[in-house]
C-alpha cells in the first residue's frame, strides 16, 4: 500500500441545485433514463427536503447508501453507509469513489470515522482520511478513527474495510493507562496492530510528556497485551541509559494473574535485600490474591498476603496476613538474635440492603505486640505511641415477633503492646427481649403510673481469657479463664408530678452463673492466704432500687434590637435520684489468718461478675446540668437574621451522699464542662473533682470536713484541661488523614505522625483533585495549608502533692510551599518531662506522572528517614527509586 497524502488530492466542487418539480418535469423524465442506462450497483437515497430553503451547501448532508441485493452478484458495499461534511460529497460512480470534505463524518459497518477529508473506494474496499489546511496554511482537522472501543488520531490512514488492514502515520491512541504515539504504525487485522519507533506514556500530555518510553518496534493486541522489543526512557526528550531489550505489558480490562516484580536494595544491618516481590492472582470478579515476599541476605525474611472480596448489594472486605523471620547480627556473635513477628487484619462490612433482621460485620487487628515496632516494611508513627491493639466479629440478629427479640454473637479481642496481655472473648452472647408494657393497649398513648410499667429480660453469656501473649494458642491461656451467665430483669414506670417534673421509678432484678468459684485458707507452711480455684456451677442473686425526679428550667435576658447579642438563655436541668442496695452478705464465707482472726470473703470474688457488695447502699443524688445559649446577629445575613451559638456545651455538677456508710458518706463533687470558641474551631473541654473531706498531717483523708477545719469548703483533688484547634486556609476545614494509621492502631489525624507502608507508597499528601488540575503558574501564591493543635494538661492533688502530671502541646499541618510542593510535619513537647515529643517532617513533590516523597524522624529511639521517587501509574508502578535508613528494631 501507498502512503495516502490528502494534500495531493484534487478538490473536486459539485453544485446542486433543487428546482421546483412541477415547472421542470421533462428533466425528471431524463433523469429517469439517465439512471437506468448507467449499469451501476450502487443506489443513492438522498434525503428529499420539504422546500428549497433547507439545503445549503454550507450545512450537513445525510445520506445513507444503501446495498442492491442481487443474486448473482456480491454488492460492493457491505452495509449502510451514514455521511455527512460541512463543504461538499462527490460521488463518483465510475471510479465507484465517494469524497467528503470538511468535517467530514463517515459511519460504515462497525467503525466511525472524522476527518477533514474522507475518500471511500468501495471498489477496493478501502478508506482514506488525512487533515486539511486552514486558511493560515495551519493543518486541522486530524483523523478519528473508532472501532469498537479502540480509539486512534493520527495524521492520516489508509484502511481496508474487508481485510481490516490498515496503515497509520502518526498514530495516538490511549490503552488503558497509557498513552501511545508511533511514526508509523500498520495493522494486521482488528486484533493486531504493529509499530514503528512506538512512544508510550503514562503522561496526559502526550505531544509533549515529561517522559515517555522508546519502543524501536512494538505490537499491540488490544485488550490483550503490548509487546516490545528494545526500549528506552526518555526524560524531557533527552535520553538515559535506561533501557531493556523487550518489555511486556497486559492490556485488559478484566483482572490478570502475573508476576510482581521485587525492588532491590541494601540495609546496613541485613544486607542487600529484594523487597515485595510476588505473584498476583485475578481468582474471579469476587475476589483476589497477592501473595509478596522479602529476602534479606542475613537470613532474615517475611512474608505477606493480601486478599480483597466483595459482592454488590452483598459485603466487601479485605483479609492481610503478615509474618516476619528477623535475624539480627550474626550467628555467633554476642547481638544475634532472632523474632518471629505476624500481624493478621480483616475487615468486612455487610451492606444495608443485604439483610433487614440480621447483620455481619469484622475489625480484626491481631498479631505480634512488637510488629510495628519492627516490622521491616511498615513504619507506623501512630501505632508506636497508641499501644494497644483491638479486634471484633459480631453476628447480631432481630427476630420480627412482639415484642421484638434481639440477640447478638461476638468474639473479641484487646492487646496492650507494652504489657503485651491478651484480653478476650470466645465468645460473648447478648440476647433481649423489648420492653413489654403489661397495662397498656399496643397501640395506645401510655399515661400515668400503670400505663408506663414495662419490663424487659436480657441475658449475657461470655467465656474471657486473660493471658499474656507468651501463652497464646497454648493450653496455658486457658487456666485462668472466666466463663458465666446473667440474666436481667429490669421492672421501671415513669410519670410526671405537678406538671413540670418528671418521675422515674423502678426496680432491677439480676441472677448470674458461674463456673467456677474461689475458695480461700491461710497456709501456716507458707505463712500466706492461698486461694484454690473450684470449677462447678454456682449462682448468686441481686436487686436494687432506683428513683429519680427532673425538670427543665429555662431562663432568658433579653437585650435591645440594636445590639448584636439580642439574647442569653441559660438551661438548667436539675435532677435529684436516690438509690437503695441491700447487703447480700449471705453470699460470704470466713476464713482465719495466723493471729486468728476471722476475714470475711466470697467465693465469687475473682469470678467472671465479681462478688455481690456486702455494704448497704443507701444513697440520694443529685446533678445539674447546664448550657448557656447566645442569639446573636447574622453577619452573613443581607435581612439583619440572627443565629444561634453555644457558649457553654455542658457545665455539669454531680454528688451524692451515702446514708449507710459507716464514714466518707459525701462523694467527691464532680463537674465537667466543655465550649466550643471561634466558629467552632477551637473545642475546649475541662473538668475537676473536689472533696469536703480534710487530709490529717500526713496527707491521709480523715473523716473531717475541710470548711470545719478552717481550711475552706472543699479541696480540689484533680483537674484537667484540653483543647483542640483545626484551622484551614480552604474555609477553615480540614480532612482526615490516613486509614493505615487508624488500622494499625493510629489516629485518624496525623497529629503523630502519618504512616509509611514502604511496599505501598501509594499515598500522598496530595488530594486527587489536585493532581488534575493544570498548573501554569510558577509559584503558588494562596499557600493552602492546615493546622491543628492540641494541649492538655492534668492537675493532680489527692495527698497534697500538687503536681502536673501531664503538660504537652502536640501540633501537626500540612503546607503548600509551591504549586505541586507541600510540606507536611508533626511535632510536640511535653513541658512536665521537658522534651520534645515525638517529630515528623514530609515533604511530596507531584510530577505530574510521577511522585516524589521524602519523610524523616530525626530524633528519638524511632528516627528514620525514607525516599522515593515513581511513575505514579499502577502498570508502570514497578518503575521507581527508593532509599531508606530504618530505625534499629531492637530498640523500639
Amino acid at each position: 500500500m501507498r502512503k495516502f497524502d490528502p494534500s495531493k488530492i484534487e478538490p473536486i466542487f459539485t453544485k446542486i441545485v433543487f428546482i421546483d418539480l412541477s415547472t421542470k418535469i421533462n428533466h425528471i423524465v431524463f433523469l429517469f433514463f439517465f439512471l437506468i442506462a448507467c449499469n451501476s450497483e450502487i443506489y443513492s437515497q438522498t434525503t428529499t427536503p420539504k422546500d428549497s430553503a433547507q439545503v445549503n451547501v454550507n450545512e450537513l448532508v445525510a445520506t445513507k447508501a444503501l446495498v442492491k441485493k442481487d443474486s448473482t452478484k456480491k454488492p460492493l458495499l457491505e452495509g449502510i453507509v451514514n455521511r455527512k461534511a460541512k463543504d461538499y460529497e462527490k460521488l463518483d460512480q465510475r471510479k465507484k469513489r465517494l469524497t467528503l470534505y470538511n468535517e467530514a463524518e463517515l459511519h460504515y459497518i462497525d467503525f466511525e470515522l472524522k476527518s477533514g477529508i474522507i475518500v471511500l473506494d468501495y471498489e477496493k474496499n478501502e478508506v482514506y482520511a488525512g487533515r486539511i489546511k486552514d486558511s493560515t496554511g495551519k493543518y486541522t482537522q486530524y483523523p478519528y478513527f473508532k472501532q469498537g472501543e479502540n480509539v486512534i488520531e493520527p495524521d492520516s490512514i489508509r484502511f481496508n474495510t474487508k481485510t481490516g488492514k490498515a496503515l497509520i502515520w502518526n498514530t495516538k491512541s490511549k490503552q488503558g493507562e497509557m498513552f501511545l504515539k508511533s511514526e508509523i504504525s500498520k495493522r494486521e487485522n482488528d486484533s493486531v496492530i504493529f509499530f514503528q519507533r512506538a512512544r508510550f506514556t503514562t503522561s496526559t500530555n502526550i505531544e509533549n510528556p515529561e517522559y515517555y518510553f522508546l519502543a524501536y518496534k512494538a505490537k499491540l493486541v488490544p485488550k490483550k497485551k503490548f509487546v516490545t522489543g528494545l526500549t528506552h526512557m526518555y526524560i524531557a526528550d533527552v535520553p538515559t541509559p535506561i533501557g531493556v531489550p523487550f518489555a511486556f505489558f497486559p492490556m485488559t480490562d478484566k483482572n490478570t494473574s502475573g508476576v510482581i516484580i521485587p525492588a532491590p536494595g541494601q540495609n546496613n544491618e541485613r544486607g542487600y535485600f529484594l523487597q515485595n516481590g510476588g505473584y498476583y492472582f485475578a481468582l474471579s470478579d469476587y475476589y483476589d490474591l497477592a501473595v509478596l515476599g522479602d529476602y534479606y541476605t542475613n537470613g532474615s525474611y517475611a512474608i505477606r498476603t493480601e486478599t480483597s472480596y466483595a459482592k454488590r448489594y452483598k459485603y466487601n472486605g479485605r483479609v492481610q496476613f503478615r509474618y516476619e523471620n528477623q535475624v539480627f547480627g550474626e550467628k555467633g556473635f554476642p547481638d544475634y538474635s532472632k523474632t518471629n513477628q505476624y500481624n493478621i487484619q480483616w475487615s468486612h462490612s455487610q451492606d444495608a440492603k443485604a439483610s433487614a433482621n440480621s447483620r455481619f460485620s469484622s475489625s480484626v487487628n491481631f498479631g505480634s505486640s512488637k510488629y510495628f515496632r519492627q516490622s521491616l516494611n511498615l513504619i507506623n508513627v501512630g501505632s508506636n505511641l497508641n499501644n494497644t491493639l483491638s479486634s471484633s466479629i459480631s453476628y447480631s440478629k432481630t427476630i420480627p415477633t412482639v415484642p421484638l427479640v434481639n440477640f447478638a454473637v461476638a468474639v473479641t479481642h484487646n492487646q496492650n503492646t507494652n504489657t503485651e496481655v491478651v484480653n478476650l472473648t470466645l465468645p460473648s452472647f447478648n440476647a433481649s427481649v423489648d420492653r413489654v408494657f403489661p397495662f397498656s393497649k399496643r397501640d395506645g398513648i401510655k399515661k400515668g403510673v400503670f400505663q408506663n410499667i414495662n419490663f424487659q429480660y436480657s441475658l449475657r453469656g461470655e467465656n474471657r481469657i486473660a493471658t499474656k501473649e507468651e501463652f497464646l494458642f497454648k493450653s496455658e491461656m486457658f487456666d485462668t479463664a472466666l466463663a458465666g451467665i446473667s440474666h436481667s430483669i429490669p421492672l421501671s414506670t415513669n410519670f410526671k408530678i405537678f406538671k413540670h417534673f418528671s418521675v422515674t421509678t423502678g426496680t432491677n432484678f439480676t441472677e448470674n452463673w458461674v463456673f467456677n468459684t474461689n475458695e480461700k485458707f491461710y497456709n501456716p507452711v507458707t505463712n500466706e492466704v492461698e486461694t484454690v480455684r473450684k470449677n462447678g456451677f454456682d449462682a448468686f442473686r441481686t436487686y436494687n432500687f432506683t428513683t429519680s425526679i427532673g425538670t427543665t428550667v429555662y431562663g432568658t435576658y433579653t437585650f435591645k434590637e440594636t445590639n448584636k447579642i439580642q439574647a442569653i438563655r441559660h438551661l438548667m436541668r436539675p435532677t435529684l435520684s436516690y438509690g437503695y442496695t441491700p447487703s447480700f452478705d449471705e453470699f460470704y464465707q470466713q476464713y482465719t489468718d495466723n493471729l486468728g482472726n476471722y476475714i470475711d470473703y466470697s467465693r465469687f470474688e475473682g469470678t467472671l461478675f465479681g462478688a455481690p457488695s456486702k455494704t448497704i447502699y443507701n444513697s440520694i443524688g443529685f446533678g445539674l446540668a447546664n448550657t448557656l445559649e447566645a442569639k446573636v446577629l447574622d453577619k452573613d445575613s443581607k435581612k439583619g437574621e440572627s443565629k444561634k451559638i453555644s457558649l457553654l456545651n455542658q457545665f455539669n455538677f454531680s454528688t451524692s451522699y451515702n446514708f449507710a456508710a459507716e464514714e466518707f458518706n459525701l462523694a467527691p463533687i464532680d463537674f465537667i464542662g466543655g465550649t466550643s470558641l471561634f466558629d467552632n474551631k477551637l473545642g475546649v473541654n475541662f473538668g475537676a473533682r473536689f472533696d469536703p473531706y480534710d487530709l490529717d498531717e500526713n496527707n491521709i483523708k480523715i473523716d473531717e470536713y475541710s470548711i470545719n477545719n478552717g481550711n475552706g469548703l472543699v479541696r480540689m483533688t484533680s483537674s484537667n484541661i484540653t483543647l483542640n484547634y483545626s484551622v484551614a486556609s480552604n474555609d477553615f476545614s480540614t480532612e482526615k488523614k490516613s486509614t493505615q494509621n487508624v488500622q494499625n492502631g493510629g489516629r485518624e489525624d496525623d497529629l503523630f505522625g502519618s504512616a509509611t507502608d514502604l511496599g505501598n507508597q501509594d499515598e500522598s499528601l496530595f488530594k486527587k483533585d489536585d493532581t488534575k488540575k493544570q498548573q501554569t503558574k510558577l509559584f503558588n501564591y494562596s499557600f493552602p495549608w492546615d493546622l491543628r493543635l492540641a494541649y492538655s494538661l492534668t492537675y493532680s492533688n489527692d495527698s497534697n502533692q500538687r503536681e502536673i502530671t501531664t503538660n504537652s502541646l502536640m501540633v501537626s499541618g500540612n503546607v503548600d510551599l509551591a504549586v505541586r510542593w507541600k510540606m507536611g510535619f508533626s511535632s510536640g513537647y511535653d513541658f512536665a518531662s521537658k522534651g520534645i515529643v515525638r517529630t515528623q517532617l514530609r515533604f511530596e513533590r507531584d510530577l505530574e506522572s510521577w511522585r516524589m516523597s521524602f519523610s524523616i524522624v530525626p530524633i528519638g529511639v524511632y528516627s528514620y528517614w525514607n525516599f522515593f521517587i515513581g511513575i505514579k501509574s499502577s502498570i508502570l508502578s514497578d518503575i521507581k527509586w527508593d532509599k531508606r535508613k530504618l530505625p534499629d528494631a531492637r530498640l523500639r
